[in-house]
């Protein structure tokens, strides 16, 4: 599911991290505190990796 405009800002904080994802690696990941981060999760040689994007502030979806 791709990640929409609306579904990125009506993101709210919880008890605990959680993550939107778009089903092609990017993600949003919103703390307790309310702050999101955009995040890509992607493979090389076989190991997962995660490059860190920034907040929501530095970057708008769609």
């Amino acid at each position: 599911m791709a990640l929409t405009d609306t579904a990125v800002r009506n993101a709210c904080s919880r008890e605990r991290p959680y993550e939107l994802a778009d089903g092609r690696g990017l993600c949003l990941l919103v703390q307790p505190n309310g702050t999101k981060w955009w995040r890509f999760r992607y493979q090389w040689n076989g190991a997962e990796c995660m490059l860190s994007l920034g907040t929501l502030s530095g970057y708008a979806a769609g």
